[in-house]
Parts: structure tokens; C-alpha cells; sequence
């Protein structure tokens, strides 16, 4: 008679892995939390002190990227991206998310590599300032690949309905504030995986050789947005009118999306970006060298440009000037100190400016 683990299941090394992921989950532990990690659904209370609470959820994956990972035998780092890109949507209501869980799906279970990826997704939620109350590994033979995994969560957060940022308070003479991101962060990757056939090549930068892999600069993990935005809506919430997670789609796709529609009669809001007013991560210049298609960049990667904020005008100085005196407090080893830039305003469009394209126009 077959048994389960002949089927290609361990549940031995599924218990291994659970025991190691218990350990980076107590990290994340913060108040509100009713259960951890081993139970059949996660409790999380509501904060007292809202008059009308609203749940704010978001959810993504890691994508393609994950191949860069498995062919670098690095897998710490990739969790943590997990993270970044449901909090930092969530970011973009004006909420900082709760909690968060995840979702292991593979062919072949190995704790030791499972473990680490729910390592990164800890310190994320660290990172974040959110618990990480549950999720699920699923070992699937001969659905998967084995040596393959897929990554992906969700997050909730909770925060007062009169204080949403939805973007309808977005006005003509809006600044837009971008945050600088850290690279490709994890958008585009099946693009970059065509350009970079080998993860392991030298990473050059301007003809010399950094001492890096460019695989590893690829792994460089997403930014989380979620301190260092928090603090700034903590003084000038009422001065950010719109909020941007610059993800797949780059900036055509993503920036129109913190626009209200145009009502009949009514011309739209656009944004006019100035092309040279940040720094751009010397790893695009590389998948530039590569071949990527310079008409369509801007409409694929974040181009070093994580996050972007719509401020009102008067306060736009002191707004940039708080995010840039407080980068060193968010200082993380493995990527560059974020920095902010004033990289364009909002505009009312001309013509109708029905498509993203016509919504993002550069200068």
C-alpha cells in the first residue's frame, strides 16, 4: 500500500519547517495579536479608539524573480518582497498594515529553504511593524518543479474612514514627491530574466566591475515605504492628497491610478514628470546596455522611483525636507539609504487624455 510520503509528501519535514518558521514569527509579535503561528486561523484585534475603522487588505506575489533566487541559492531575501508589495500598496490608502500571512507552494519540501524565505518575510514584517499571523506551505508533487517555490501574502491594516487618502482631494499645482527605490525591486522580472540569462555574470557599472554578481543586485529587496511614510502623514496627512506604489507598469500604468476619472465636461488630471530630476539606479543602466526596449522602460520598471506622493504645494518643501532628514533612521545593510525628490507636478490635460500614456507626460 502507498503511503503519503511515497507520494512525494514529508510531513516530517513539513513539521521542521513549521518549527523553524515559529521562531522568526515571534519576532513580529506586536499588540492586537490573539494567536500565533499553529493555529487554524489568526486573530488580530481591532485597535480601541476608532469612531468608524476601516480594513484596508492587499495582496501580490513575488513573480519571476523567485527563478534569480533559486539560481543564487539565496532565498532571505525574496520574503521580504513578499512583504513590500502588499504593505506599500496598502501604504497608499494612508494605512499601515497589521498583519500579514503567507503562502508556500513547492514539489519537494526542504525546511532549510522554506525557513529562510519565511525568514525575509519576518523581516519584512519588522521592517513594516506588522505581525505575521499565519499562512500555509503546500508541498505539491509533480505540480511543481522540484527545487521550485512560489511566494506570495496578503496584509490587513486598519485605519479611520475619515481619513483615507483616495486621491480625490488631488488638485491642479499638486507636487509630486518620489521616493527613491532600491532597484528593479520586484516588477518586470520576466523581462529582466530574458536580458540576464545568467544571474551569475559581473555586475558592471561603468565599465568597472563592482565585486557583485549582478544576480545579486537583482536580489536587492523591495523598499518598504510603511515607516517612513506613516511618520510624514503623522504631521502632514491633510497636505498628501494621493499616493502611489510605483509597480508593474511603471509609471504610465501606476501614477494615473491616484487620479479621480474626469467627470463629463471636466478635464483631467495628468502629471508632467521632469525626466532628470532623480537619481537612477546604475542596475537599469545596465538592462539598458542589455537591450531593454527605451520606449517602453518607463512603462515596465520603476526606474528609481518606488513611491510617489501628491502634496500640496505649500507644504511640499517641508515635506520632502522630513523624508530626507529622516532616511538614516530607516537604514537597512543591504540597500542604499532612501532619498526623496520633487519630480514633477499635476496638471490638467489639454485634450481628453483618455489613456495612461496621455496621463504621464515627461518634460
Amino acid at each position: 500500500m502507498a503511503s503519503y510520503k511515497e507520494s512525494g509528501v514529508d510531513v516530517e519535514e513539513g513539521y521542521r519547517a513549521v518549527n523553524k518558521y515559529k521562531d522568526h514569527a515571534k519576532r513580529t509579535m506586536i499588540p492586537g495579536m490573539l494567536t500565533g503561528l499553529g493555529s487554524f486561523a489568526g486573530m488580530f484585534e481591532i485597535p480601541k479608539g476608532y469612531k468608524n475603522p476601516v480594513m484596508v487588505s492587499g495582496t501580490d506575489g513575488v513573480g519571476t524573480k523567485l527563478d534569480v533566487a533559486f539560481q543564487m541559492k539565496k532565498y532571505d531575501t525574496v520574503g521580504i518582497d513578499c512583504v513590500a508589495m502588499s504593505v506599500n500598496d496598502i501604504l497608499c490608502c494612508g494605512v499601515q498594515t497589521s498583519f500579514f500571512l503567507d503562502y508556500i507552494a513547492c514539489g519537494k519540501l526542504e525546511a532549510e529553504v522554506a525557513a529562510d524565505l519565511v525568514k525575509g518575510v519576518a523581516d519584512g514584517c519588522v521592517e513594516t511593524g506588522c505581525a505575521l499571523l499565519g499562512g500555509e506551505t503546500a508541498e505539491m508533487p509533480g505540480f511543481y518543479d522540484v527545487g521550485k517555490y512560489d511566494l506570495a501574502g496578503f496584509g490587513v491594516g486598519v485605519g479611520e474612514k475619515k481619513e483615507m487618502i483616495d486621491g480625490s482631494a488631488i488638485k491642479e499645482g499638486d507636487v509630486l514627491i518620489g521616493l527613491s527605490s532600491t532597484g528593479v525591486h520586484s516588477n518586470g522580472f520576466s523581462l529582466v530574466r530574458k536580458l540576464v540569462p545568467n544571474p551569475m555574470d559581473p555586475f558592471i557599472i561603468d565599465g568597472k566591475d563592482t565585486g557583485k554578481t549582478i544576480g545579486e543586485a537583482l536580489l536587492t529587496p523591495t523598499r518598504i515605504y510603511v515607516k517612513p511614510v506613516m511618520e510624514v502623514l503623522g504631521k502632514y496627512r491633510k497636505a498628501i492628497h494621493g499616493m502611489v506604489h510605483v509597480t508593474g507598469g511603471g509609471f504610465y500604468e501606476n501614477i494615473p491610478r491616484m487620479y479621480p476619472k474626469a467627470k463629463d465636461g471636466k478635464k483631467q488630471l495628468i502629471s508632467i514628470i521632469k525626466r532628470d530630476s532623480w537619481d537612477i539606479p546604475p542596475v537599469f543602466g545596465e538592462l539598458i546596455r542589455r537591450g531593454a526596449d527605451l520606449d517602453s522602460i518607463y512603462n515596465t520598471f520603476n526606474m528609481g522611483i518606488g513611491f510617489v506622493l501628491a502634496v500640496n504645494a505649500k507644504e511640499a518643501d517641508a515635506v520632502l525636507k522630513m523624508f530626507n532628514d529622516n532616511a538614516h533612521k530607516y537604514h537597512r545593510e543591504d540597500t542604499p539609504d532612501m532619498k526623496a525628490y520633487v519630480i514633477g507636478k499635476v496638471a490638467y490635460a489639454e485634450g481628453a487624455a483618455t489613456t495612461q500614456k496621455e496621463q504621464v507626460i515627461f518634460e
